[in-house]
């Protein structure tokens, strides 16, 4: 009958990552300087580095660049606003720590940067997991009691934003005569969230625009994606999903998981088990699936925990700990089943940021794109 066709989703959207922590060839801390070597920040993170990252990306066909907030990050802010002077159509997702600095501020923070930037702007509000990096911000709350005052954040900034009041009378948020002068509201600006536990679900189904997921073995994402669906339809809502995960793509499988061997083997053992005593002291439910994917194994064989899914990189590196692994098409293959799954959007990575950017870019995208339709049933 008319009406009864499904709701068609648009083509997926690629990201790239903007490694403000340095860059090599390796995995190492992003958030943190634990578990940074001279192997993975071997490049200084300058705005001229930084800015070839971008280049590259933008050239590529990537639409926004993800900075990254903690307390090992440069501020994500100023480094994007230096690079976007340099670069012309690609965007920037910037991520912030909601709490840390008045919701009014952080909205003519990006007002300005819309308005000056050509609306070039979308933000990934990152409520945080790991207490000993929210004391050294003078955070103490618990964790669900972070996730409340995120849910406070969000809905004044999306009022504020869109041109309107953001009178909130919150526990955590108090805000009163609070407006934007004249705002670009022309360019509306999207907010990604993150989380895994019941606390973050319940605030993403309320405020975000995009659901962001690590990279998980395809059925226990789309169970997650069933699960939020469900929470935003409750609140009558419809999210978005998008997946960030790294990328090791070549030529071929076998020179792919060569390369992930080589990487495994110049991690120090030392540095992931010290890596691992940190995680597991975190709160972050996130992070406990990730560091439960890769058990403490050793071998690049045994971190597959899917087809050319690999788990080595969580060994080192906090937040996204797996990749995609394999041939070009194989690498294309798999984006393709997640996106079958809901993922609309995707953050994606590879070591050296730079290269990867093209590589992924010029042979990985295009065969993706020849397997996914632009119109997909949602």
């Amino acid at each position: 009958m008319p009406g009864d066709e499904p709701a068609l989703r648009g083509e997926p959207v690629f990201h790239w990552f903007l490694p403000t922590g340095g860059d090599g060839r390796d995995p190492g801390g992003v958030t943190s300087v634990q578990g940074r070597t001279l192997a993975a920040t071997r490049r200084r993170a300058d705005v001229g580095y930084l800015t070839q990252v971008a280049r590259a990306a933008e050239q590529a066909g990537f639409t926004a660049l993800l900075a990254p907030v903690g307390l090992g990050c440069v501020d994500p802010w100023i480094i994007a606003t230096a690079v976007a002077q340099h670069t012309e159509r690609i965007g920037f997702l910037v991520a912030f720590r909601p709490g840390f600095a008045s919701p009014t501020l952080l909205a003519q923070q990006a007002d300005a940067f819309r308005r000056f930037a050509g609306g070039r702007l979308r933000l990934n509000v990152v409520t945080g997991g790991d207490p000993v990096e929210q004391r050294a911000y003078g955070d103490r709350l618990a964790h669900d009691e972070r996730y409340d005052r995120t849910d406070e954040v969000m809905a004044v900034l999306r009022e504020l934003l869109a041109g309107r009041s953001g009178d909130v009378e919150g526990r955590y948020v108090r805000t009163e005569g609070a407006a934007l002068v004249d705002p670009a509201t022309e360019h509306p600006v999207p907010l990604y969230f993150g989380g895994a536990s019941p606390a973050a679900e319940a605030v993403s189904a309320r405020r975000a625009d995009v659901q962001l997921y690590w990279g998980e073995p395809p059925q226990a994402l789309a169970a997650r994606i069933a699960r939020l669906d469900g929470l935003a339809a409750q609140a009558g809502r419809v999210l978005r999903h998008g997946l960030r995960i790294h990328v090791i793509a070549r030529d071929t499988a076998a020179e792919a998981w060569a390369e992930a061997e080589r990487m495994l083997d110049r991690m120090d053992p030392a540095a992931v088990r010290a890596t691992q005593r940190r995680f597991a002291a975190m709160d972050s439910t996130g992070q406990a699936r990730m560091a439960a994917l890769h058990g403490g194994r050793a071998d690049a064989a045994s971190l597959e925990i899917a087809p050319n899914l690999w788990a080595g990189v969580g060994l080192v590196r906090e937040g996204a700990g797996t990749a995609l692994v394999g041939s070009h098409d194989e690498v294309a293959e798999r984006l393709a089943e997640y996106a079958a799954l809901g993922i609309d959007e995707f953050v994606l990575s590879g070591y050296p940021h730079l290269e990867e950017a093209y590589r992924v870019g010029e042979e990985v995208l295009p065969r993706f794109r020849a397997l996914v339709p632009a119109g997909r049933a949602r």
